[in-house]
């Protein structure tokens, strides 16, 4: 399984909007593992994403997509994550 991460804060309706999303996406493809981090609690990612969340992030490409997003930009995301075959 390939790891990306969902950054966000608790109690943020946008951060759930989001969390939606990527869970229809995942319904249909189970290849991901998505880590979800409250950036509140760790400062690197606050100075860093605190404006944009929420983010998803994958960290060995460092790419991201952040908010707004829909199933499709999630779609598209990954499939550019994806290995090529």
């Amino acid at each position: 399984m390939q790891r990306v991460v969902l950054l966000g804060t608790s109690d943020c309706h946008l951060c759930e909007l989001a969390e939606h999303i990527i869970n229809d996406y995942l319904s249909s493809n189970q290849t991901w593992l998505i880590e979800r981090i409250d950036i509140a609690e760790q400062e690197q990612w606050q100075e860093q994403f605190a404006l944009l969340i929420p983010v998803l992030y994958h960290p060995e490409s460092q790419k991201q997509l952040g908010w707004p997003f829909d199933l499709q930009q999630v779609n598209l995301f990954f499939n550019e994550l994806s290995p090529r075959k």
